[in-house]
């Protein structure tokens, strides 16, 4: 085989090695002894948006702007070739030139040629800014869960103990702490759907939907979209709970042609959402004797808040007052 030959052949193995490593999604490094950059893959050239010029040759160090000048990672680098050691995903969180910020993981493995002691080492780069910010949010999401949960569970044993037990039977008991469960639990089912599924329409109808009998009986008369916040979701959940089970029992639900309208307000001059409860058409409305637990219910249940009730003489008028912030979001 004379020289020419030899050329051509080692000429083709490289183009054929070099096609390999180019078919692969990640960027690739090959780096020498001092890590300066031997050969680089596509990959490398097309996700940086970089040429051949200021890469081969270079430390990986001064590439661009000195993204790779990591203390940490050079200090490990020097590390794999003489130990034949690797580097696996450690983790470089940049703002890089024509990229953006992103979180890159970085893999180095020694490699070793059979005719000689030279020693390279491939540097594989896998982008996961992606995955990163999914994971954030996934975390984000399941402490809101926790925090939900907790909530739920302090708001029941808060509703179990309170409810009075005195001249009851076990029965009446059951159905009126399963109705306010029952009524923590739709807020919360609301608030698990999704951001659109959360607003004050929705949670309306959602705990309405058992007492109205009839199309008419109860209107809504809505003031923009607005969102409420999972504390929020909760106890304005047991309030309308309360409301419209008292409506239901004594107030305009308990007779035919008895209406509730509800509405609301966003008023950003005071900063609180004011919702109003209006009932007309029922029984003559006479104020309770003595304070129920219900009714200490409706009036603490809004935290940094307040509820208002008025016993008029067509039917009962309650406002209820939110302040905006993480609790509610006015859109």
């Amino acid at each position: 085989m004379n020289m020419e030959d030899l050329y051509r052949l080692l000429r083709t193995g490289h183009v054929q090695a070099q096609g390999i490593v180019d078919t692969v999604a990640d960027p690739m490094l090959l780096l020498d002894e001092r890590l300066c950059v031997q050969s680089a893959s596509r990959a490398f050239f097309e996700v940086f948006q970089v040429d051949r010029y200021e890469t081969i040759g270079q430390p990986i160090y001064e590439l661009g702007n000195g993204q790779w000048d990591i203390a940490d990672l050079r200090h490990l680098l020097k590390q794999v070739i003489p130990r034949s050691t690797a580097v696996i995903d450690y983790r470089v969180e940049h703002d890089f030139p024509k990229l953006g910020p992103r979180t890159m993981l970085l893999t180095a493995r020694t490699l070793h040629h059979p005719d000689n002691n030279s020693h390279l080492m491939l540097l594989s780069i896998v982008d996961i800014t992606e995955r990163a910010e999914h994971d954030a949010e996934k975390d984000m999401l399941f402490g809101e869960l926790k925090h939900r949960m907790k909530n739920l569970l302090s708001v029941a044993r808060s509703i179990a103990r309170q409810a009075t037990t005195e001249g009851r039977t076990a029965a009446e008991y059951r159905d009126e702490f399963l109705g306010r469960f029952e009524a923590l639990v739709e807020a919360q089912e609301l608030g698990f759907i999704g951001d659109e599924a959360t607003d004050l329409a929705a949670l309306i109808e959602r705990v309405l939907a058992p007492y109205a009998k009839h199309p008419e009986a109860v209107t809504v008369t809505p003031d923009g979209p607005v969102i409420l916040g999972s504390s929020a979701l909760t106890s304005l959940g047991l309030v309308l709970h309360e409301l419209a089970t008292n409506a239901a029992k004594y107030g305009a639900l308990s007779v035919p042609g008895g209406k509730v309208s509800i509405g609301w307000q966003a008023d950003t001059a005071s900063g609180y959402l004011q919702i109003t409860w209006v009932e007309n058409g029922g029984p003559p409305v006479v104020a309770p004797s003595a304070t129920g637990f219900g009714t200490k219910l409706i009036r603490t249940a809004i935290y940094h808040g307040e509820v208002k009730q008025t016993y008029a003489p067509d039917g009962l008028e309650a406002e209820i007052l939110i302040p905006f912030g993480s609790a509610v979001i006015p859109r």
